[in-house]
């Protein structure tokens, strides 16, 4: 563990049965980073961010956040201590417009949630608050717009402001493009870009052209392992990860 981590992960196993679907797995991320974790499917990458989200207990193994332990913590608690995430599949309150969607985020976050009888309109700093996370999301002129009437790209830059709504320390994005046109993908790409470095961000992406854009460090998992961990040029360089992609069908483009 490095002194400046935001997030330790150390020799985290997650057994399924008979299955072994993180051995040994050590990471740490510095405060500010943006960090990718990349791998074939079926290397452990979600199960991993759900050790670290609380939604599952490692078998074996220590997570710690923020300096203070998180290991096996439930989602709500780990939540608290300042991490968010995103999933692969959009989680939205789809008949309710973006702004309510963020709204409520920003709600869950405040002394507002023990206000139970206050009137929304009679606390605009809730919606002042969402209102500027769907700016910097690039949803502003979207806010009256039923979630279901979005596109599918604006769905995703949803779940992240929702995501952003906590004003989280550390950011989890379990492939934020996936699905996406290229024009989509590009656009999540800038946007996820400009986020300030006071966030620091982990995220799960299979397009290479995002990662290599993001990522000041890349953590290559394969079947459960970590084979490589560094800068995107030694991790370009790694004949192991050029093995093992080129190995499953699956490009590294370069």
């Amino acid at each position: 563990m490095t002194v400046d981590a935001v997030l330790s992960i150390e020799h985290v196993s997650r057994q399924f049965g008979g299955v072994l679907a993180l051995d040994d797995v050590s990471l740490s991320v510095a405060a500010g980073e943006r960090h990718a974790v990349i791998g074939p499917n079926g290397a452990g990458k979600t199960t991993l961010f759900n050790v670290v989200s609380g939604e599952l207990a490692p078998t074996a193994g220590t997570v710690r956040l923020l300096n203070r332990p998180a290991t096996g913590l439930p989602p709500h608690a780990i939540a608290r201590r300042g991490l968010a995430r995103t999933f692969q599949r959009n989680n939205l309150l789809l008949r309710l417009t973006a702004l309510e969607n963020v709204r409520l985020a920003v709600q869950a976050g405040t002394a507002a949630t023990r206000r139970l009888f206050t009137a929304v309109r009679r606390l605009p700093e809730l919606e002042d608050g969402a209102r500027e996370v769907l700016r910097q999301m690039d949803l502003g002129d979207r806010a009256a717009v039923p979630a279901h009437a979005l596109s599918y790209g604006e769905q995703r830059q949803l779940e992240v402001a929702i995501a952003l709504a906590a004003r989280p320390r550390v950011l989890l994005l379990d492939e934020p493009t996936s699905g996406m046109s290229p024009a989509e993908t590009a656009r999540m790409s800038g946007l996820l870009g400009r986020l300030a470095r006071a966030q620091t961000v982990v995220i799960i992406e299979h397009d290479m052209d995002v990662v290599f854009a993001l990522a000041d460090r890349i953590t290559v998992l394969y079947l459960g392992r970590v084979i490589a961990s560094g800068t995107p040029d030694a991790v370009r360089a790694d004949a192991r990860v050029q093995e093992v992609y080129l190995g499953t069908g699956e490009g590294l483009d370069l």
